[in-house]
């Protein structure tokens, strides 16, 4: 393996069409049906680069910037931006375009971080990433910063988790009896 892959490596392109069962009542494209794309083209960019089965470790962030409506095509580039030892962050943007007008608009980002598998389903060594463009070097310069907060998150989510209830709602009344004992 090499040490080093550059972004370009990584990315992934494509271009779909939003149909009538994609939209929502406010007929613009579902963000679940949004989301799950990001997700399709950031696994591959994490696969290219690390060459290995990955799994997504978390959906850092997904920001809706315009709304994506039937009249356009839905544009999704995804790369490798930064990497620890087996994780990798993948950068997503989302371009709309008007198919009868031409007007583009960058009309969401995402950033995802994926963890790379060994044959026994363990975290993988991952190569380096290298920047070249002001976009790719902008991300990676940035992707420490956001890994410490990852890292923060993670640790308050297990903590939230140990106070989360796991019987069924009509079980209430235990945890009820159990606060009065």
């Amino acid at each position: 393996m090499k040490d080093y892959k550059f972004c370009k490596e990584s990315r992934v392109m494509r271009t779909s069409r939003v149909f009538p069962n994609d939209v929502n009542n406010h007929n613009t494209l579902f963000g679940g049906r949004l989301m799950s794309d990001i997700d399709q083209v950031a696994s591959i960019s994490a696969a290219k680069h690390s060459r290995r089965d990955c799994v997504t470790a978390s959906t850092d962030s997904v920001d809706f910037l315009h709304p994506i409506r039937p009249t356009d095509s839905v544009y999704f580039e995804s790369y490798v931006t930064w990497t620890g030892t087996s994780s990798m962050e993948v950068f997503v943007k989302v371009i709309s375009e008007n198919l009868k007008t031409g007007e583009r608009k960058v009309a969401a980002t995402a950033l995802l971080t994926f963890v790379a598998l060994d044959e026994h389903n363990r975290p993988a060594a991952v190569p380096k990433v290298v920047p070249e463009t002001i976009e790719e070097t902008k991300l990676h310069e940035t992707a420490s910063e956001r890994a410490k907060a990852r890292s923060v998150r993670k640790k308050e989510s297990k903590a939230l988790a140990s106070f989360i209830s796991m019987n069924d709602p009509w079980d209430y009344r235990l945890e009820l009896m159990k606060n009065y004992m």
